[in-house]
């Protein structure tokens, strides 16, 4: 099956590049970062936020879907983009990180893996091609191939067995996917946890299998960022050029910047949703835990140059009181200011690539960070 490529690179500073990824659903810019919807629904957040804050792909995930509300049942409600009113560009993760996190619950075969749902136990079988048909009910515009991703750190042996499984089940997931209508895609992934030699075989091995998009796998799972940023340079030299690049489940913004500097396109993470839950906020100053008593008093916004209007205009005050309070408002409103942050970063990566200006950009962003908080007042 010859891959057509709808990925247009429009731009390159040293490693880092810009481009646009056309879809049945929208243009997706690149660098992009998805916020995680992984059951059909943003944690705390509206899509509407989620769209105003400058997403232009979200992510949903084949696993928790296929059990509920279950695919066949989305497929028949129009799809995902319009059982969830989303109406975008939307990327499923396979279920592989699901595999690994469900190892007490789960049986792996060549063929498949079985497990019991988390939901009502009922005996479930996920293999690639069934991974395959669950993505192309759900409609979405990017489907990815089913691994297995170990968890690190690993022995060699384990992670270089998962790595030719991944292998095999891509070429069956490709398979699978050949009468998808145009447009839509396949993603494989790399696999080869903290080995360099191992990933470099699977991107071998998926390259000359041939995707419309290549993902890096098995990373952020417990490795230091060292160890990620090194497996990701083993594997960007092999990788085609004119493909899209996606380093999955990452991350920090600190993580995002140093990766866009080594070539990726692609991240998810739900870092932005899950720490504002937990009281934590994104900024140009760093991280802020809105818990710390020091904010009790402080009538200044997180940030007021801030164009995201939650940010801009609550108290530090008022904010500090609904997360120690438990009110869900805090949760949504530190939801939505991270994920406008996350974009915000994104939008001003691609701007600096554009102009040629990444790597001041780039240092600029750290040093920023490196400085901290405002001072108390």
């Amino acid at each position: 099956m010859t891959l057509a490529n709808y990925f247009e690179l429009r731009g390159r500073d040293g490693h880092a590049r810009t481009g646009r990824l056309t879809t049945p659903h929208g243009v997706v810019r690149t660098p992009a970062f998805m916020p995680c919807g992984t059951s059909g629904a943003m944690k705390g957040v509206h899509w509407r936020d989620v769209r105003d804050a400058g997403a232009d792909i979200v992510l949903g995930n084949t696993y928790h879907l296929m059990l509920r509300p279950g695919a066949e049942r989305i497929a028949a409600l129009g799809g995902l983009q319009t059982f969830t009113r989303w109406n975008g560009p939307m990327l499923t993760d396979s279920g592989g990180f699901q595999v690994m996190s469900l190892a007490q619950l789960r049986k792996l075969s060549e063929h498949a893996v079985t497990f019991r749902s988390h939901i009502d136990g009922a005996k479930v079988e996920l293999s690639p091609e069934r991974s395959i048909e669950v993505q192309r009910l759900l409609g979405s515009d990017i489907a990815m191939q089913l691994d297995e991703c170990v968890r690190l750190p690993a022995e060699r042996a384990d992670i270089e067995r998962a790595m030719q499984l991944s292998l095999r089940w891509g070429e069956r997931s490709k398979r699978a996917f050949e009468t998808a209508a145009p447009g839509y895609m396949l993603f494989g992934i790399a696999q080869g946890g903290d080995v360099p030699e191992l990933r470099r075989a699977s991107a071998r091995g998926l390259v000359e299998t041939g995707f419309h998009g290549y993902a890096i796998g098995g990373l952020a799972v417990g490795e230091p960022q060292s160890v990620m940023l090194a497996m990701i340079e083993e594997v960007m030299p092999i990788l085609p050029q004119d493909r899209p690049r996606y380093l999955m489940g990452v991350g920090t913004p600190e993580d995002i910047l140093e990766a866009v500097a080594r070539g990726v396109d692609m991240f998810d993470c739900v870092m932005p949703t899950r720490n504002g839950r937990h009281g934590m906020a994104f900024t140009r100053f760093g991280q802020i835990n809105l818990r710390n008593a020091r904010h009790a008093d402080d009538p200044r916004p997180l940030d007021d140059e801030s164009a995201w209007p939650s940010t801009r205009d609550y108290s530090r005050a008022y904010l500090h009181h609904l997360v120690r309070s438990g009110e869900t408002l805090g949760a949504m409103l530190l939801s939505e200011i991270n994920i406008a942050y996350y974009q915000r970063l994104m939008q001003d990566i691609r701007d600096a690539i554009a102009a040629g200006t990444f790597e001041s950009f780039r240092d600029r962003t750290r040093a920023g960070w490196a400085r901290g908080d405002i001072a108390l007042r």
